[in-house]
């Protein structure tokens, strides 16, 4: 896959292009994605997914507790695993905003691009004061010969999807609405670093996961997950916090893998979250903790056995 973050984005090739934010690669992101793989297929032309970095709201600054569904490294991970040919990140600034939307369109999108094939949502809005729209490209692109094609929004439970409907069940611990419009389990990926090794002196020896700054984490607590490393899945039970009973000061994301025991400090690591187990508490003594971590994990190996899990089972394994 060829991976574009500067302004150097001309494409010599025709190209099938879809466009927007694409924060969490949702159920609506993969059907605009799936649809100009598809017409890039069918016409001989080269799939690009052009986004923008870092997402307009960083620098807007609308919300001051914006966070990432997908890391910028997790999101051009999943690009690859779904075939894209060329993924753009293109810078965005104050400036780049200010460009007006016949601009965005004709001079760099239909242009720079060698666009033939445009995908985007039907709701899509782009170019200074977001006064760009569908209407607007499906006319520009007629009067070039330029197929655009809108795509109308998707739907999960009667309600459109989208990165924010995912964003608030992510904070409400609603892991399985989150992870059935994510298509993908919501997952964080991270180099492991050293810890304490405190769960090794107490029969749970865990690997702490180092991720991006901007990732937006679920809730602290305890989660039951399951982990890649190096191509095989360990199931596990995950807590992200502090770790109050041991007097941590500073967020973690720390997992015991279930019958596993190596040293694998340095090693990249995929976790995926799948059910809540508890909040996170700070217990009267490490024996108390100790006791609840064999609960935790017992609670785990139940739900990857059950009836609930079957789904994901049939999907990733």
């Amino acid at each position: 896959m060829e991976h574009i973050t500067d302004t150097r984005i001309e494409q010599s090739q025709p190209t099938a292009v879809t466009l927007g934010n694409f924060d969490g690669l949702h159920l609506g992101h993969r059907s605009l994605i799936n649809l100009t793989k598809q017409f890039a297929e069918e016409q001989g032309l080269k799939s690009v997914v052009f986004t923008f970095s870092p997402h307009p709201m960083l620098v807007f600054k609308k919300k001051d507790d914006f966070a990432l569904i997908m890391a910028p490294d997790e999101k051009k991970f999943q690009m690859e695993q779904m075939g894209v040919d060329t993924y753009i990140e293109y810078p965005f600034d104050a400036e780049f905003a200010a460009m007006s939307p016949e601009d965005f369109a004709i001079k760099l999108i239909f242009e720079k691009l060698n666009c033939q094939v445009l995908v985007v949502g039907e709701d899509y809005h782009f170019g200074k004061g977001a006064a760009g729209n569908y209407e607007m490209l499906k006319e520009l692109g007629a009067e070039r010969g330029i197929m655009v094609i809108g795509v109308p929004k998707v739907l999960y439970e009667e309600d459109r999807v989208s990165s924010s409907r995912i964003r608030r069940c992510l904070i409400e611990k609603d892991l399985e609405d989150a992870n059935q419009m994510l298509t993908v389990p919501y997952f964080i990926m991270g180099t492991v670093k050293e810890g304490k090794k405190l769960g090794r002196t107490i029969g749970f020896p865990t690997v702490n996961i180092e991720a991006h700054p901007l990732k937006l984490f679920p809730p602290n607590g305890v989660y039951a997950t399951k982990t890649l490393y190096k191509g095989k899945y360990y199931y596990g039970v995950t807590n992200i916090g502090k770790n109050p009973t041991v007097n941590g000061t500073v967020k973690i994301v720390e997992t015991f893998l279930l019958d596993f025991n190596e040293m694998i400090y340095g090693e990249q690591l995929q976790t995926f979250f799948y059910k809540f187990l508890r909040s996170e508490e700070k217990f009267p003594s490490v024996e108390e903790l100790q006791r609840q971590i064999g609960i935790n994990a017992e609670q785990a190996r139940e739900y990857f056995a059950s009836e609930e899990y079957e789904h994901w089972k049939s999907e990733q394994e």
